[in-house]
């Protein structure tokens, strides 16, 4: 159990670098995150596609070994040993976007959820474990789906058989990646509001990967913005999307359905991860800094020439943004 005050994941200075070819700069995809989660937890981590969410969490769950920096679970850090991973990943388990691609077309439901069990040599009753998980996840009576093929199920009944694999471990958290992006609407908040009730009635925490604030809203405790490889923003999900201080995350919010106002339309694209601007990484597509409020703070020289931080990875709502720090100091 982990001690009162300790978070449950801790990422501290975490980098992940990728070889140029021929000769280029390491593209750095990962670059010096901070990250804590807590036990009973849910943290959405939000950003375009490419930033490095998914590396990030790839890192989390040992499947890519950092290029610096530590990842610490339940206080210890992680060991790269074949024999220490393998019981890491009994307690953190992976849950995918696309069931479809994660189960295996030829395997029932039973052996999709027992698969887990049997690598790591499960000596308990392993029926009563994969019929507990299947309902645990909502599929009810579990013992219905046993003999069924992944294609005989809908897409929201394929994504709870993922997680009643995952949840067959009985791992201490999850790590969701973009978990209902390949659903209907219809079922995506039955999906989130299941990841909720395992929380508060199994006490699991969850790192959440997804482009989608709207998602964040409704299921996170606390967010974090990454863009280009760090986390510019981060904090408890209400303060965040409610009072946006990076002007990055302002752009995100914008765009949503739900949002008030003009949305705001980032000009280009994301700066390539072996080429990042020097100061603020956002500095070129940053609307303040173009439309002169930059300038008008007196920050402007500071944006395109110093980094602004980053965020220590705690609670705290915290911004690496020279103009939000100039306005509220």
């Amino acid at each position: 159990m982990t001690p009162a005050g300790v978070p449950l994941l801790s990422a501290r200075g975490v980098r992940v670098a990728f070889p140029g070819r021929r000769g280029a700069p390491d593209a750095r995809a990962v670059d010096g995150v901070d990250l804590d989660i807590g036990p009973g937890e849910i943290v959405a981590l939000v950003g375009e596609s490419g930033c490095g969410k998914t590396t990030l969490a790839r890192a989390l769950l040992g499947l890519v070994e950092p290029t610096a920096g530590q990842v610490s679970f339940d206080g210890r850090p992680l060991e790269y040993s074949g024999r220490a991973l393998k019981a890491y990943r009994r307690r953190v388990q992976l849950v995918l976007q696309d069931p479809s691609g994660s189960l295996n077309p030829r395997h029932t439901v039973y052996d999709a959820v027992a698969e887990g069990l049997r690598i790591h040599r499960f000596d308990g009753d392993e029926r009563a474990t994969v019929a507990g998980a299947l309902s645990r996840a909502g599929l009810r009576p579990p013992e219905r789906f046993f003999l069924r093929h992944p294609h005989e199920l809908s897409g929201g009944q394929r994504q709870r058989v993922v997680i009643a694999g995952a949840l067959a471990l009985e791992p201490e958290l999850l790590v969701a990646d973009e978990p209902v992006a390949s659903l209907d609407a219809s079922v995506r908040g039955e999906i989130l509001a299941l990841l909720l009730r395992l929380r508060d009635r199994l006490g699991l925490s969850a790192l959440v990967v997804t482009h989608d604030l709207g998602l964040a809203w409704n299921i996170a405790d606390r967010v974090a913005v990454m863009y280009l490889g760090r986390i510019v923003e981060t904090g408890p999900v209400e303060r965040v999307l409610t009072a946006p201080r990076h002007p990055y995350t302002r752009a995100l919010l914008s765009v949503l359905p739900e949002a008030t106002g003009d949305p705001v339309i980032l000009t280009g694209e994301p700066p390539d991860p072996s080429r990042v601007p020097s100061g603020c990484r956002f500095h070129a597509r940053c609307p303040v800094l173009a439309g002169g409020a930059a300038d008008r703070a007196g920050v402007a020289r500071a944006c395109r020439e110093r980094d602004p931080g980053m965020p220590d990875g705690s609670g705290a709502a915290q911004v690496a943004c020279h103009w939000a720090h100039a306005r509220e100091g």
